[in-house]
């Protein structure tokens, strides 16, 4: 994953958070803000997983995860997927048949 350098103006408060954050974490700024910018994304775009506007494919995507962990995330958070259910059942049909061997 790449990244970009973006000219960016800051409420006063939200860097005290970031200035928090730097303590409780032992990060630096720069890594306190990227971090605090990221939970907000993961959020936004797990909010619109949940609502059905993007895929789960696309949800992976943008987050830099894998299906499967964004399947974690969702649980995690309490988002009800029917791609949970049916990673569930395939991977029970796999062990299964991996058993009779």
């Amino acid at each position: 994953m790449g990244s970009i350098s973006y000219p960016l103006r800051v409420p006063e408060t939200l860097m005290e958070v970031v200035e928090l954050r730097t303590k409780e974490e032992y990060v630096d700024k720069a890594t306190a803000l990227r971090q605090l910018v990221y939970m907000g994304a993961e959020d936004y775009v797990m909010c619109l997983y949940k609502k059905g506007r993007i895929s789960l494919s696309l949800a992976a995507k943008l987050l830099g995860k894998s299906v499967h962990d964004v399947l974690r995330l969702a649980l995690e958070k309490g988002i009800k997927t029917e791609h949970r259910d049916e990673h569930h059942k395939a991977s029970e049909k796999a062990v299964r048949k991996l058993m009779k061997k």
